[in-house]
């Protein structure tokens, strides 16, 4: 049920204006199309555990070892959840608690390294993530980052300049994984790179969680010491972050967790991970995985037919990058336009960009939250048809309005759901 239903809602009587704020982004979200790559809709009772009365609860400490009385329940919840994502995801150790993807990461930092220590990750402007390592986030201040990129001729990504990069600074941790570069990873090949100079290998699978959880892309944790994520986005969860690793780091990681950068932890959503990875082992999330990576597929497809040039040649998982500059078009003329045409995606650095941030020759578009409401190849079709005319001309305020109604007509064909429910 969703809010506006809730009759006599507590919220609505409390503070109305809290109330119609929450009402306006949820037909925000039934009436438009969500494809930002890092957006998701959760089930039902993912939302229901995240707004439980676990919400009151203090349990600093882990399963068994707790600072406060009464944990019990506390216990039983923060023991499923790491159990079920143990065996998600083939696991020896697992840490449900960090409160996000970069809190998680961070852990590993704090758990592994000291300040100055060097790290090899790749370019935020190539795909990377703002928290392995870019100047502005902590991790670039605390630590001493070292670059490898995306090839320029096919734009992926260059495992020899990475292990020469590799050789020459002699990183003490390697990260693998991004925000926005939309092709498998060769995760044997950082582990030989990591081997070869004694690094710890990091991958963050923040954004292709689901689709290992899936079993429709390769896994890295049979390769990488550590490895990171978020719990919504793919893995279609609450917000939240997660840890996995061989056993031998568990205490190290535990530690850095709580009470290295966290105290106490937030139970309601350990409550609500618990309730997406037991979804997340049913049969019915790997037909997800899969139809979220043919949906993709479709849009690049589509891209290319209408003039668009797809970053790397086109998608092996959940996101598209679009090259505009054929176009003659900004990322951010073309995602504000299409946001008024009903179409959220974002505007995205492209390799090489000769665009600043604020502007980008690209735009990045999802599959996930549209998959999850059991749209397929067919209404991927049309939206990426859709898509192709707005940032053909976004200036065009007739087109966009067609479009527009156009695209609330299939919104309300789709009701806002995950497909477990």
């Amino acid at each position: 049920m969703s809010l506006t239903e809730i009759p006599n809602s507590p919220l609505e009587t409390t503070d109305p204006r809290i109330f119609a704020a929450v009402r306006a982004e949820e037909h925000r979200q039934i009436d438009t199309l969500e494809m930002i790559a890092s957006e998701n809709f959760s089930s039902a009772a993912v939302r229901e555990a995240s707004g439980s009365v676990f919400a009151h609860k203090y349990a600093e400490g882990y399963p068994g070892k707790r600072y406060y009385h009464g944990c019990e329940p506390s216990d039983k919840i923060e023991s499923l959840a790491l159990s079920r994502v143990k065996e998600l995801f083939g696991a020896e150790y697992a840490n449900v608690q960090p409160h996000s993807g970069s809190t998680a990461n961070q852990a590993v930092f704090f758990a592994f390294l000291k300040p100055g220590d060097t790290v090899l990750s790749l370019s935020l402007a190539h795909g990377g993530h703002l928290s392995h390592g870019h100047k502005v986030n902590m991790a670039g201040q605390f630590f001493n980052i070292v670059n490898y990129s995306v090839r320029k001729d096919d734009e992926l990504m260059d495992y020899d300049e990475m292990r020469s990069l590799a050789r020459e600074h002699k990183p003490k941790l390697i990260i693998t994984g991004g925000s926005a570069y939309p092709r498998l990873i060769d995760f044997a090949r950082f582990r030989e790179a990591a081997d070869e100079v004694g690094a710890i290998l990091l991958t963050d699978m923040a954004h292709f969680a689901g689709l290992v959880a899936g079993k429709a892309i390769p896994s890295p944790v049979p390769h990488c010491d550590i490895v990171s994520t978020t719990t919504h986005k793919t893995l279609r969860g609450p917000r939240g972050g997660l840890i996995l690793a061989r056993e031998q780091h568990g205490k190290a990681i535990d530690k850095s967790v709580f009470p290295g950068l966290q105290g106490g932890p937030m139970m309601m959503t350990v409550a609500a991970k618990a309730v997406a990875f037991g979804e997340a082992l049913r049969p019915s999330f790997a037909r997800y995985a899969q139809q979220t990576i043919l949906n993709a597929q479709t849009i690049a497809e589509v891209m290319k037919e209408r003039g668009l040039r797809c970053v790397s040649g086109g998608t092996d998982t959940h996101l598209v990058l679009v090259d505009l500059t054929n176009f003659g078009v900004t990322g951010k003329a073309a995602s504000d336009a299409l946001e008024h045409a009903g179409i959220t995606v974002n505007m995205n650095m492209i390799p090489y960009d000769t665009r600043k941030p604020v502007e980008t020759s690209g735009i990045r578009i999802g599959s996930p939250a549209l998959t999850s409401r059991g749209m397929k190849e067919s209404h991927m079709r049309t939206i990426a048809n859709w898509i192709a005319e707005v940032v053909r001309d976004p200036s065009d305020e007739k087109m966009i309005k067609r479009v527009r109604g156009a695209v609330g007509e299939l919104a309300q064909s789709f009701p806002l759901r995950a497909e477990s429910e």
